[in-house]
């Protein structure tokens, strides 16, 4: 006995349809960001190479190692210190936190905005993207700046002794105005999903 065939969505007409097709114009954006994620990739591997080699000795690489995080020092540095590689190790660390932001955005902007990826039942599939809407991605994304804000934060207390006072407080100030509006979206998120319930 054969099943009945599905019901088949209503067809558009050609204005809605064209307005809905326009979705597709984000694709080259997410492609963008791929790229982008492609860069920082290399950037990762430039920076760990440079450490790895002065570890080893290398006094092109240490140099190149302490203009990038902008080390300064009274005293001339001819060897890894302490300060330098936890600076090296942070700056990874940003990284890999930038890299984990654009995948949240690629595909959970790329799930809401622009199609259906089919993952449901991929061993790999994010545990995140089951549940993801605008306002879940919204408050994932804040979550994650604020990440990145405090390790920006960290290693501009680390090498706080070349930065300005004023920055210091300028960065700091930053830092709370991520974390308030990140509180501030997840309970305006909270209170849509859960409404209070109307008084008898």
């Amino acid at each position: 006995m054969s099943t009945p065939n599905p019901e088949k969505a209503p067809r558009m007409r050609p204005i809605p349809s064209f307005i809905f097709a326009s979705r597709w114009l984000q694709l080259p954006l997410y492609i963008g960001l791929i790229a982008a994620q492609g860069v920082y990739v290399f950037h990762f591997w430039v920076e760990l190479v440079h450490l790895l080699e002065a570890a080893f000795g290398s006094q092109t690489a240490l140099q190149a190692l302490i203009s990038s995080i902008g080390y300064k020092s009274d005293v001339a540095i001819t060897s890894l210190n302490e300060t330098i590689i936890m600076l090296v190790v942070l700056a990874l660390i940003d990284v890999v936190m930038i890299s984990n932001l654009l995948i949240m955005v690629i595909i959970g902007g790329y799930e809401t905005f622009v199609s259906r990826m089919d993952l449901e039942g991929h061993r790999d599939q994010p545990e995140w993207l089951s549940h993801v809407n605008a306002s879940v991605l919204k408050v994932k994304l804040g979550t994650a700046i604020i990440g990145i804000s405090s390790i920006h934060l960290l290693k501009t207390f680390i090498n706080a002794a070349n930065y300005d006072e004023k920055v210091l407080i300028a960065q700091t100030a930053i830092h709370i105005t991520f974390l308030l509006s990140a509180i501030a979206i997840a309970y305006t998120d909270r209170l849509m999903a859960h409404p209070q319930s109307d008084s008898h």
